[in-house]
């Protein structure tokens, strides 16, 4: 209880709680909407979702500060791929939560002339951005991994040509594809804070896509990765040695 107690008192907890909330309506509205009966339910599914999305923007009004901070942080970073694309991808966060900001204020009704539409895109490209870099990021710390896996197997005197697992340069597509898999789920088992930031993002970046045009879903594919990375963002918050460090 205490330790509920701890993350709840967080904004940050509360949002992630909040989101998973919203993603959750989301999905049991499209899973209900094709059966017969449940109108009922489903138009207060829609309006929890509809309450739980004005709450948030309250929590995210601050946002814009912890990323400001969050860009002088990664300029430090000492490897210089990390510090591109997390600086580049906190920078896009900023103006997101800019432009979200923004759309509280529209929402309020304090300047009813903003055009709504149009800084709801910027917001969704911006977002869009900083999670396509942040999967960049995601993506080199996992090749590094994979060669530090290699790196270990080969010190222990097996050589990569004599390794029954696989490592060896395939001779076809089937054993080549094995090969890989084995070694990238070797490498984010050693890693699980890797493992959790690439599925948060991998989840995340898909309502953009959807809204950008980019990659078509529907909202139940979106609720089921807003779900997934919340439940990924609240591990982060309850244990933050399960976040992923930058170097």
């Amino acid at each position: 209880m205490d330790a509920f107690t701890r993350f709840t008192n967080q904004t940050q907890g509360r949002d992630r709680l909040l989101r998973a909330t919203q993603y959750t309506c989301m999905l049991l509205r499209y899973l209900l909407e094709p059966k017969a009966g449940k109108e009922k339910v489903v138009m207060k599914l829609k309006e929890l979702e509809s309450s739980v999305s004005t709450g948030r923007k309250w929590f995210r009004l601050g946002n814009v500060v912890h990323a400001v901070q969050a860009t002088q942080q990664s300029i430090h970073a000492t490897d210089l791929v990390p510090r591109v694309c997390l600086t580049i991808a906190n920078l896009n966060r900023v103006v997101y939560f800019i432009c979200d900001t923004v759309l509280w204020v529209r929402s309020t009704g304090l300047a009813s002339s903003i055009n709504k539409e149009k800084w709801r895109m910027w917001a969704t490209r911006h977002y869009y951005y900083s999670v396509l870099l942040s999967l960049v990021r995601d993506l080199y710390e996992i090749s590094l991994q994979m060669e530090r896996v290699v790196r270990d197997r080969a010190k222990r005197g097996k050589s990569l040509s004599q390794d029954p697992l696989g490592y060896s340069v395939a001779k076809d597509e089937t054993e080549w594809l094995q090969s890989f898999l084995l070694l990238l789920f070797r490498s984010l088992r050693k890693h699980p804070p890797l493992l959790l930031d690439t599925v948060k993002n991998l989840c995340d970046i898909l309502d953009p896509l959807d809204q950008l045009g980019i990659y078509k879903s529907n909202p139940g594919v979106i609720g089921l990765g807003g779900l997934v990375s919340s439940i990924a963002g609240i591990i982060t918050v309850a244990c933050p040695h399960m976040k992923l460090k930058t170097h």
